[in-house]
């Protein structure tokens, strides 16, 4: 699984299970347990506790409830699970993952699954969110976009279904199709998207040198395993290239692994740390930048929107403490904390809230997020640029994409209004 320091935040991405792809889930210990799936048995009704509640629940839908076809035991036990943790009130963080969820999780962090690649999690209000859709996945392809509400899967209606309820309809093997109904948050109103579910491989790192500038337009499109040596090469191929300056973007990247954003954070801060960590009794633990960074002096923006998450949150709130970079873009979503998992005896975990983390000066991010430098929205219907899509451009149909925090961070680097 993945090792303490792996964060991996955020949400379910219902891919074969959570993601659309996949969910984030953060430091998972393996030998840590909570407890089992299975309800005691009604022989200990006389006790008067909480689990005692939940079996005389369990015992009265077993004996007396008319749709015998739903009462599967199971689907019982991962319910009442679900709704222990979700009463904890940790929207979109703590969470029950069924086994294969947890399978998901894992292969999200190795950079490959099968789903319609999205993340998801939950609004205020309960929804099922969209939080983003990957780069090159089935998702972004059919147009889904961050925010969009799932209102329903295959004409079954979402409204009071938990993320658990609604991965599972999204589930499926690739190739086959599910059709969502999205609800766009502003208007209200609705529209239908097919999508062929498929393998996916994440490509976690990117570049293109911005049509008529020597403005390097460097993508991280997620923090899974090996993104910093990724970013290393890619690095030494920009600087080999002559760029004067770098576009750093973490637009709709939902996070990853913990230490994969401190290798990150550490090629472009020379010292300090990269956060800090607070545990439940309020002491915090300062994580370091690591020695030996590549770009440590080259001016630099960093873009952002409601779609950057966790590990992607890290990384920009180290760069704008440092004053090493200016950000754009729109305020992150708001993952702030290290997930433990703890394994239940079927192959199914809790993923707990055990630490939060802070950006370097103290701020806190969990449901706040990052705050841009200089705040620039997309219209709804523009879809962010990416280093793949430029190849074919010339300058003047780069400014004309609609991308403004794209053009905005061209902007901010070519009068040097910028840290460097």
């Amino acid at each position: 699984m993945f090792n303490k320091r792996g964060v991996r935040i955020l949400i379910y991405l219902l891919f074969l299970p959570m993601f659309l792809g996949a969910g984030f889930a953060g430091g998972v210990l393996a030998d840590h347990f909570l407890i089992t799936p299975t309800i005691a048995s009604a022989s200990t009704s006389s006790q008067s506790n909480g689990l005692d509640l939940v079996d005389q629940v369990y015992q009265i839908i077993q004996k007396n409830y008319v749709d015998r076809s739903a009462v599967q035991k199971t689907q019982l036990e991962y319910g009442a699970i679900s709704g222990m943790v979700q009463s904890l009130g940790d929207t979109g963080h703590s969470r029950f993952l069924t086994p294969q969820m947890v399978t998901e999780e894992n292969n999200f962090t190795q950079g490959s699954f099968e789903g319609i690649g999205a993340e998801v999690s939950t609004n205020s209000n309960g929804q099922v969110i969209i939080v983003t859709p990957f780069d090159g996945s089935p998702a972004q392809a059919a147009g889904v976009k961050p925010g969009d509400i799932i209102a329903k899967v295959d004409g079954v209606d979402m409204t009071g279904m938990t993320v658990s309820d609604v991965v599972s309809k999204v589930l499926g093997p690739a190739g086959t199709k599910v059709t969502l109904t999205l609800q766009d948050p502003q208007t209200g109103a609705t529209r239908d998207v097919t999508i062929t579910r498929a393998k996916i491989t994440i490509k976690n790192v990117s570049w293109y040198m911005l049509p008529g500038t020597k403005i390097a337009h460097l993508r991280i499109t997620a923090f899974s395993q090996g993104v910093t040596n990724d970013l290393i090469n890619a690095l030494q191929q920009i600087q080999a290239q002559g760029a004067t300056s770098i576009v750093l973007d973490l637009r709709n990247n939902p996070g990853g692994l913990l230490d994969e954003a401190v290798g990150v954070t550490s090629q472009f801060v020379g010292s300090g740390n990269v956060l800090l960590v607070k545990n439940a009794q309020g002491q915090e633990q300062g994580i370091p930048v690591k020695s030996g960074g590549l770009a440590l002096k080259i001016p630099m923006v960093v873009l952002v929107n409601q779609g950057t998450g966790s590990a992607a949150e890290i990384v920009a709130g180290a760069l704008q403490d440092a004053h090493r970079a200016t950000l754009v873009g729109e305020t992150t979503f708001g993952t702030g904390t290290v997930l433990d998992g703890f394994k239940l005896s079927d192959g199914s975990e809790v993923l707990l809230a055990t630490e939060e983390w802070l950006t370097p000066n103290g701020r806190v991010i969990w449901h706040k997020g990052i705050t841009p430098d200089v705040t620039v929205s997309l219209a709804t219907s523009v879809t962010p640029l990416t280093p793949e899509a430029e190849h074919n451009l010339t300058a003047a149909q780069l400014q004309n994409s609609g991308d403004a925090q794209l053009i905005k961070a061209i902007e901010q680097l070519s009068k040097g209004d910028s840290q460097g």
